[in-house]
Parts: structure tokens; C-alpha cells; sequence
């Protein structure tokens, strides 16, 4: 959202970069250096989303600031009460100043009010600024599942289900030994009132609802708190469609502690990735999802091994960039052994493959037939990334998980990820 000037400058600016991007290959060559042609167009594909989107967000600005008109702004807004006032004033043409005055406290407090979007604000305070404002506070009790009230929030949930949890989360650092049913009501319930009702998870491989699987509710809620504690500690910001790093990440599976050079990276440009194993019975691999504007990839590592740890990856780093506007505030939450046969995660897929292993470079050599380990390890070296990837994809396109077993690099991702965490 545009929320004051200087966002509107900002967007603007990536606006105009998209279009200069858009409309000519001298531009857009040098942001898209090193890239095959495949994921080229996918990210050209992202590029043309995102300035749609841009232009739809200023839009939105201009039309509350300069005609008073709130719709398009509010409907960016949703329900977020804090973003509701902020709204609210842009329409009513005030600035931080004018509503400063009128509340009879310094523009310095407005100032902070808006850049936490009001959540450390009073209900008592709230209510003064939203009647100057114009907005109306309602309160009702609901007789929807989603909004049954924290106590009913496991009601429904087996106890077998409730002690895997528990037990799972003592062992993984989640909770203290003395943890019981309540501390893990509390634990659900916190994530799903800050980030969303159980209606909004999906698995995106399989696109199956998954609106009441608690394994998978307590997983993103260990997940979110973790990215919490990494975004709160080293203020990652993301810049969607920088993809300038990209051929750089995937040369760093070469090394021994890639991994983690990996995560390293990836908070560099502003995406929080978080290792956390996976309850038993939960199936997922990997998944993708936003906290505020920063990308999160949760990752369970449930088979340790390098292929499968870079192919998860990369399609995760997929869903970040090409969906950032088209999918990732729902979220991705995936299975890499089931077929894709949702139009985003097709995409993620490719995307995946081509970053690792380029199509062009791939139909070409020598080692899409060999028998040979060699043969496969030199064309790795060729092209700067690990061969467990490439003995990888050879299992996959070949359906025998007999070849190369002990190419793959089987056990070579936990003792660098989970051991130090």
C-alpha cells in the first residue's frame, strides 16, 4: 500500500524502471544477467504483474488524496482497523500535522501511530482519533467457525493429534517441558488472529484443503514466530524482482556449508528463510508466505539430502519472487514429490529446474544418458553448481531412485541447518 508520499515516490520510480524494462531488452539485459531464457520469461511474465499492480496501488493513493474517494485505498486496506485510519485521513486531505492538532498532541506521535499501524495504540486513544476521523468502531459476537472465540480454537482436535504436537514441540524447542493443552491453544491461536483464518492455507501442489489440519497450523505458527524474531532482529527488506542474485545463489550449492551460505543470502535480499523439522504425519517439504512485505520460506528437511534441499528451495525462491503479488499473501505450502498440477506451481517447478540445471544446457549434454558418475560431475563443474543436483534430476527424469543413491548428498543439509539453530 501507498500510504504517504515518499511511498508514492518509491513506486513510482519502480514503476517507471518496469517500463523502461518492459518496453526494451538494453534495459532489461542487465537485470536479468546470467539467467536462462526460461526463467527469463518468467520473470518478465512477474515484471509485467507487479507494474499492473503498481499501477493499481497508486491509483488507490491518488484517488483518496485527491478526490476523497477511500474505496480502492480501504479495499487495499481489508479490515486492519490501524490502516483503516490511515486511510481515513489521506481521504479527509489531512496531513500527520493537521491530525496532530486536532488530537492536541505532538506530529512526532502521529508520526509513530501510523508507522506501526496503530497496534500499540489505546482503545481509548483509538476511539478519539477514529471519531476525528470519521470511522466507525463496531463490535459483534459471531456465530462463524473461523471467529469462535481462542478457546474453542483445538476443539475440534483429536487427542492423539494434541500430544504429537506437544510432544514435538517440547523436543524442538517449542514449548517447556511443563507445556500442556493450553500453552498449545494459545500458541494456534496467537498465529491466527495475526496472520489469517484456517480458511486461507492451501497446499499448492495438490490444492486440497488443508482449512483444519493442525499439524500444519502449529508448523506455520513455530515458523512465523521464528521469521518473527529473524525480521524484528536484522530488518530485512525486500525488493520484489530483484533477481540480479539469483545465478549467485545457486553457485553457492558447490560449496560444503551452501546451505547455509544460502540463508545467508537470502536475508540479504530481504526473504527470511527458517528451518524447522516437520511433525510426524505432516508431509510437507516446503513452503512460501508472507509476513507483512518480507517473503518466508519454511523448509522441514524431511529428507536430508543436498538434491532435494536445492530443487525445494529454488521452488520456494519461485513462489517469493514470481508470486509475490499473486499468491504468496495466501501462501504456498508443498509437497515435492506430488505432481503439480496447479498453474503456479508448474511455474515454480520450472523455474526450479532451469535455475539449477538450464533446459538449453541440459538437452545437450552428455550426462542426461550417462551411466558414468564422471560424466555427471563434469558437466556440474561446467556448469559452477553441485553434482548431487544433477545425479538428482538424472533419478527423477529416469523414475529409478535406485541410480546414483549415494550421489545425492544424503545427510549433507541438517548437520549444516538444524545442528547450529
Amino acid at each position: 500500500m501507498i500510504l504517504n508520499e515518499r511511498d508514492l515516490r518509491e513506486a513510482r520510480t519502480s514503476a517507471a524502471v518496469l517500463d523502461a524494462a518492459l518496453s526494451s531488452e538494453h534495459v532489461l539485459e542487465p537485470m536479468v544477467k546470467g539467467l536462462p531464457p526460461e526463467v527469463v520469461v518468467h520473470v518478465t511474465r512477474a515484471m509485467k504483474a507487479e507494474r499492473t499492480d503498481l499501477a493499481g496501488v497508486i491509483a488507490a493513493y491518488e484517488n483518496a488524496k485527491d478526490s476523497g474517494d477511500h474505496r480502492p485505498l480501504q479495499k487495499r486496506a481489508g479490515s486492519d482497523p490501524g490502516l483503516t485510519l490511515i486511510v481515513a485521513r489521506i481521504a479527509k486531505g489531512m496531513s500527520q500535522r493537521d491530525l496532530a492538532w486536532r488530537l492536541g498532541v505532538k506530529e512526532q506521535q502521529v508520526q509513530r501511530y501510523e508507522a506501526d499501524r496503530y497496534s500499540t495504540i489505546s482503545l481509548k486513544n483509538y476511539e478519539r482519533v477514529a471519531a476525528l476521523l470519521g470511522v466507525s468502531l463496531r463490535a459483534e459476537i459471531s456465530d462463524i467457525k473461523e471467529l469462535r472465540g481462542l478457546d474453542l480454537v483445538i476443539d475440534d482436535v483429536s487427542k492423539e493429534n494434541i500430544r504429537k504436537i506437544i510432544k514435538h514441540g517440547r523436543e524442538n524447542g517449542w514449548f517447556s517441558e511443563g507445556a500442556d493443552k493450553e500453552e498449545l491453544r494459545r500458541f494456534i491461536a496467537e498465529n491466527r488472529i495475526t496472520f489469517g483464518s484456517p480458511s486461507l492455507l492451501r497446499t499448492g501442489l495438490n490444492v486440497k484443503d488443508h482449512s483444519e489440519d493442525i499439524l500444519l497450523h502449529a508448523w506455520r505458527a513455530r515458523v512465523t514466530n521464528r521469521a518473527l524474531e529473524i525480521i524484528d532482529a536484522d530488518k530485512p527488506r525486500y525488493v520484489p524482482l530483484d533477481v540480479t542474485w539469483l545465478p549467485d545463489l545457486v553457485h553457492l550449492s558447490v560449496f560444503a556449508d551452501g546451505p547455509k551460505r544460502a540463508r545467508d543470502m537470502l536475508l540479504e535480499h530481504g526473504i527470511v528463510l527458517v528451518t524447522e523439522p516437520q511433525i510426524a504425519g505432516l508431509a510437507i517439504d516446503g513452503a512460501a508466505f508472507l509476513i507483512g512485505e518480507i517473503p518466508v520460506i519454511g523448509m522441514t528437511l524431511r529428507r536430508d539430502a543436498l538434491d532435494n534441499f536445492w530443487f525445494t528451495l529454488l521452488h520456494e525462491v519461485a513462489h517469493a519472487i514470481l508470486h509475490y503479488r499473486t499468491g504468496l499473501a495466501v501462501g504456498f505450502f508443498d509437497q515435492s514429490e506430488a505432481e503439480s498440477v496447479d498453474d503456479q506451481e508448474a511455474e515454480a517447478d520450472t523455474f526450479a529446474s532451469n535455475i539449477l540445471i538450464p533446459e538449453e544446457r541440459w538437452r545437450k549434454s552428455a550426462a542426461r544418458i550417462a551411466r558414468s558418475p564422471a560424466i555427471v560431475e563434469r558437466f556440474a563443474e561446467d556448469i559452477a553448481i553441485h553434482p548431487a543436483i544433477v545425479f538428482g534430476r538424472i533419478r527423477k527424469e529416469r523414475n529409478d531412485y535406485s541410480l546414483f543413491s549415494q550421489k545425492i548428498g544424503v545427510r549433507q543439509v541438517r548437520s549444516v541447518l538444524i545442528a547450529e539453530t
